[in-house]
């Protein structure tokens, strides 16, 4: 069985995996399921805020969230890549999972490992694996000494391409406005 196989099968048990992303590593979990949220939140020592969604094209966004020009427009000029896009969420989304808020962080991370694992197993969550205010894990071996055993699953696949947060973008009112500055830088001109 190979790692994403058993990837797959952890995620399929409402188990957590740590998997590699091109901006940090993340905690991924069924995004669907409150006891998986329930479980990431804790092993985070997190409190209750949003945990985003990684997916692998546009129809799992459309599945997720809504899409209005300016979301369709910026996810083909800059996904796959180091951005997160905050969207208005569609009701099939757990309200756990957003803390209650009525939009949703999605992203489509430029990582084949990740990529491969959400072809075959569906969105998973996207929240770096560190606990609360921890050390960013641009390594599998800084997610390991801050996560542990409470992990099923560490895919190592080195180094990040960036060892840094996304860059968070809100268009879920067709505006682009920028939550969080990370890894994507955006070069952005109105046509």
């Amino acid at each position: 069985m190979d790692v994403v196989e058993k990837a797959v099968e952890i995620l399929k048990k409402n188990g957590l995996i740590v998997y590699p992303t091109d901006t940090l590593y993340g905690i991924g979990g069924n995004p669907f399921n409150e006891d998986v949220v329930k479980k990431i939140l804790a092993v985070k020592k997190r409190p209750s805020v949003p945990i985003s969604v990684a997916v692998s094209n546009m129809d799992m966004i459309k599945n997720l969230a809504e899409l209005n020009p300016a979301a369709l427009k910026f996810c083909e000029k800059f996904m796959p890549g180091p951005f997160t896009i905050v969207l208005k969420k569609r009701k099939n989304v757990p309200r756990i999972l957003t803390a209650g808020s009525e939009k949703i962080g999605v992203r489509i991370p430029d990582n084949k490992v990740a990529l491969e694992i959400i072809n075959r197993f569906g969105p998973v969550t996207c929240t770096s694996a560190n606990t609360h205010k921890g050390k960013n894990p641009a390594d599998v071996e800084t997610a390991k000494s801050q996560l542990g055993d409470k992990i099923q699953l560490y895919i190592d696949d080195g180094k990040c391409k960036y060892g840094k947060p996304s860059t968070v973008v809100d268009v879920s009112d067709g505006k682009i406005k920028i939550l969080r500055e990370g890894a994507g830088v955006i070069k952005w001109t109105e046509k």
